[in-house]
């Protein structure tokens, strides 16, 4: 263990002993996302570097504090990448904040979302014992899988000090084909096109237009892109960046002019997952529409739209998040049925017997 672990195993046992909060950091670009931050600050910033990384084995392991960047970077040398598409939110990103976070970008429907792709995490829980779950390899698990149950808990349940991911080839080709069609046309053809075997590996629709990547073999993405129409999309790398990093115009109103987060959002932005056969529902204000259909994002302006969101997502088969605004107060997250809760109490109770790390990020009972 790392002198630097060994700083942070000194205190969470003292911040254990002394009940006291501890608010995980590393590059703060996703500091927006979830309940209230409470605690003192415990900055993970500093551990990071790849430990090990095997393309053959399409397998890299990281330590926490290592920049998105530096990971990706490394992996695009050897044609490969992180095929859940992470979302950056900034150059500060790093693999341990995405990882607790949870959240994917355009090529999660197609490729897998985080969870999907970890193999093992090292974790530091709230007794100040390094645990280790999962391993390097595909398969590595025998009975509960608790490495892929770190994915999304937004440091609730211990330190992450290195993860193992999953790799996959980078595409051989891609092109991005726009079309210019109203929302409930857009979704019929992407429920059309999800049932046939085309290379599809992003699509967003806003404001009349859809866009849909193609990615694969330079054979098969020109036979699709012929198939399908649609002009051709230029410059379409840095778009699919922006609809992963919110820089989209879309976003605009919740980002401050100098790409930092807006210190009061004028609305509310509402995360929906639902079935891919959901409708198109513009309760709130202006929507995008991501996954094939199974992401809506919804810019609400009404205070009962939080009630609207989330019976209308459950209706669908999904839940709501409210991903960015001012005032928290009604939940971010899909509030848990009972049963599900006490799951969650008796994980966080096993793995952070004192509730220090994170308080309240997911649910306040958490």
């Amino acid at each position: 263990m790392s002198d630097l672990v060994a700083g942070w195993r000194d205190r969470v046992r003292a911040a254990t002993a002394s009940a006291t909060p501890l608010r995980i950091v590393g590059g703060g670009s996703m500091d927006f996302y979830g309940q209230r931050l409470a605690g003192e600050i415990l900055e993970v910033s500093g551990h990071a570097g790849i430990v090990d990384y095997d393309p053959t084995e399409l397998v890299i392991t990281a330590r926490c504090g290592t920049r998105l960047a530096e990971v990706e970077q490394a992996m695009a040398q050897s044609n490969q990448m992180l095929a859940f598409e992470p979302p950056h939110f900034g150059p500060k990103a790093t693999l341990g904040g995405s990882i607790a976070a949870g959240l994917s970008g355009p090529r999660r429907p197609y490729a897998g979302a985080v969870r999907d792709l970890v193999l093992g995490v090292r974790l530091l829980d709230g007794r100040g014992d390094e645990l280790a779950f999962g391993g390097r390899v595909m398969k590595n698990v025998a009975g509960f899988d608790v490495s892929r149950l770190i994915a999304g808990s937004l440091g609730t349940l211990g330190i992450i000090l290195d993860v193992s991911l999953k790799c996959l080839p980078m595409p051989r080709a891609e092109t991005t084909l726009t079309f210019e069609l109203p929302a409930d046309e857009g979704l019929r053809r992407l429920n059309a096109w999800n049932a046939t075997p085309l290379p599809l590996s992003a699509s967003c629709w806003h404001q009349g237009r859809l866009h849909v990547r193609l990615s694969g073999a330079e054979s098969a993405v020109a036979a699709a892109a012929r198939r399908l129409g649609g002009e051709v999309l230029e410059q379409a790398k840095a778009y699919w960046v922006a609809v992963r990093d919110q820089t989209h115009d879309f976003f605009a109103p919740f980002r401050a002019q100098n790409g930092a987060e807006a210190a009061v959002p004028p609305a509310a932005l509402w995360r929906l997952s639902v079935r891919v056969t959901a409708p198109h529902t513009a309760f709130g204000g202006a929507t995008m529409i991501e996954w094939g259909g199974a992401l809506r994002w919804v810019v609400a302006q009404e205070e009962d739209d939080a009630q609207q969101a989330r019976a209308w997502a459950a209706a669908q088969g999904g839940h709501a998040t409210l991903f960015r605004a001012a005032d928290k107060s009604v939940g971010v997250f899909q509030p848990l049925p009972p049963a599900l809760l006490a799951l969650h109490q008796r994980l966080k109770a096993a793995l952070d017997p004192a509730g220090i790390f994170n308080p309240g990020r997911m649910y306040a009972e958490l």
